[in-house]
């Protein structure tokens, strides 16, 4: 029986999960050479939405980031969460650019990239699963996990043999709701297991307080790997806990081999950061709480803050149930997709435009017309065409991959930044966040060239983290 390996989510989805990404580089540096001799199959440690973060509110360079993370960390592989042909945006992105962001992320450090689409659509995944192979990257394909009709254990076993089949160097079941109960996950991992032959990794939240235990079922089952975030940045929206984990399976035939006394520093480094988020509101309490409502409702944490300030803008807050109800009927309607960026953003809106208007889709968004139209991909389940005649009448859906029908943008994003650039990658950040990298690369030249800084902080909105 094999070990089981872990990788810490502490430097991406656990601060992501927890303070909205807020942690800054500075802060991660001086403990990475400690967290590099703990024996971590992989440190989490970039992608998802840190990298609009860093340049959003931290005024930092992502790709500098990666490269000085990679400078600490010798031993320990790098890993990374990218959106298939989103790649780190919200829109669909043409075959050059995510294949050129798959180049820069793994020559600036990255070992591992996890891929996955919001509609577990396999179409949406393949030119950067092609491109990772091409780059000599490890590939992990993940599939989104979420319940429904259609989502039974051969639904994922098939999945996952495609997966497998398309050049997965291993798989992730991502479970970003905390949805997946102990005996349903041993039960999946049975299913996984004699279905594909590469290593299985499993990513869940604490959001439902049944991470722990589904962890547990899952190792017993045979999982290779875990996904935890050392105890200060744990538990709530964010992961179970690194060192009970490791504690659980210690002296057993799954014991990872890591001692809590090398995860100690870490533990204590993290602890004083914690308690500083905590007195700045950074660290919302009520993100560390147990929230059984999603299990019922499916809706992960981010969803419910969106979900609860668009409701207070339009002076509703008093109809957060009813939205809450209507969440699955907006899903069912629209093919049971997982709610996970940026479908649960989209089925999220509309259900709260529904509930607000007092009649179902009188009025509906671009984004939910284009999920309807195919604009995101096929749906796990196929729409009712009654219902895509009512929301986009006779415009024609699209059945084919929605990448196909973009051109090559790489070197018209090129013309367009060339005043701004200072390194190759940057052409990347301005695909990915126009506006935003815009601003940045103004504040960058300002800092460099002495100009009026202070200037540049303020434009930017800047303020302490």
């Amino acid at each position: 029986m094999a070990k089981v390996k872990i990788t810490e989510t502490v430097l991406r989805d656990s601060h992501q999960s927890l303070i909205a990404t807020r942690m800054t580089t500075e802060e991660m540096l001086p403990i990475l050479e400690t967290m590099d001799e703990v024996g971590y199959h992989s440190l989490e440690a970039w992608g998802g939405a840190t990298f609009d973060a860093c340049m959003r509110f931290l005024n930092e360079d992502p790709w500098e980031r990666l490269r000085k993370i990679r400078e600490r960390v010798k031993k320990t592989k790098l890993q990374m969460l990218f959106r298939g042909q989103n790649i780190l945006g919200y829109r669909h992105y043409s075959d050059d650019v995510v294949e050129y962001f798959v180049q820069k992320s793994i020559a600036n450090g990255i070992d591992i990239i996890r891929i996955f689409d919001a509609l577990n659509d396999p179409r949406n995944l393949k030119t950067a699963i092609n491109a990772t192979k091409k780059e000599g990257g490890h590939v992990q394909a993940a599939f989104s996990y979420t319940t429904g009709p259609v989502y039974t254990l051969e639904y994922f076993a098939n999945y996952a043999k495609q997966l497998e089949e398309m050049g997965a160097d291993s798989i992730c079941i991502k479970d970003m709701a905390g949805l997946l109960k102990p005996y349903d996950a041993y039960d999946l991992v049975k299913a996984l297991k004699s279905a594909v032959k590469v290593p299985i990794q499993l990513h869940t939240h604490y959001t439902s307080g049944l991470a722990s235990m589904t962890l547990l079922k899952a190792v017993e089952a045979g999982v290779d790997i875990i996904d935890t975030a050392i105890s200060p940045m744990a538990m709530g929206t964010s992961q179970a806990p690194t060192e009970s984990l490791v504690a659980a399976l210690a002296g057993t035939p799954y014991d990872t081999g890591i001692s809590l006394d090398k995860l100690n520093p870490v533990t204590k480094y993290f602890t004083p950061l914690r308690e500083k988020y905590l007195a700045s509101g950074q660290l919302n309490p009520k993100a560390l709480k147990v929230d059984v409502n999603a299990l019922r409702y499916q809706v992960p944490g981010g969803m419910l803050s969106n979900l609860m300030s668009q409701l207070a803008q339009a002076g509703k807050s008093d109809q957060l149930t009813a939205v809450l109800e209507e969440v699955p009927r907006v899903r069912a309607d629209v093919g049971y997709p997982p709610l996970v960026t940026p479908s649960s953003q989209i089925v999220g809106t509309q259900a709260v435009f529904n509930v607000i208007m007092g009649e179902r889709y009188k009025t509906t968004t671009k984004e939910f017309r284009g999920l309807v139209r195919g604009e995101y991909g096929k749906t796990p389940v196929e729409i009712d065409p009654a219902f895509v005649k009512k929301i986009i009448g006779d415009e024609e859906r699209i059945t084919y991959r929605p990448a196909d029908a973009l051109k090559p943008e790489l070197e018209t994003l090129r013309a367009e930044i060339a005043p701004y650039l200072e390194q190759d990658e940057d052409v990347l950040s301005y695909a990915l966040f126009p506006e935003v990298s815009k601003k940045f690369f103004e504040y960058r030249k300002a800092k460099k060239y002495g100009l009026d800084a202070d200037h540049a902080d303020a434009k930017l909105g800047v303020h302490a983290i």
